[in-house]
């Protein structure tokens, strides 16, 4: 009967310290899943850079041509029709 008591609390802690050492290990899993930085690397950074760089060049020159040709002209004339005292 002593034997199978001792057999059942040698059982029961074996059964603690290994969830004790499940529990350690999935917290040391985690920490380093946390504080891992590999998705992020200088190549995407940069691409994202350039992107944004040829978009923003390709948005100035539509509005430079569009008030090039489309705005500036019409506001001159205004602009002369409106200062125009002989006509």
């Amino acid at each position: 009967m002593f034997q199978v008591i001792k057999k059942m609390k040698s059982t029961a802690s074996h059964k603690i310290t290994a969830a004790k050492d499940a529990a350690a290990n999935l917290a040391f899993r985690g920490r380093n899943l946390l504080s891992g930085n590999a998705g992020e690397g200088y190549i995407d950074t940069a691409i994202k850079i350039l992107l944004a760089v040829v978009i923003g060049a390709l948005l100035l020159a539509g509005l430079y041509a569009l008030f090039g040709e489309t705005v500036l002209p019409t506001l001159t004339q205004r602009i002369k029709e409106m200062f125009n005292y002989a006509g």
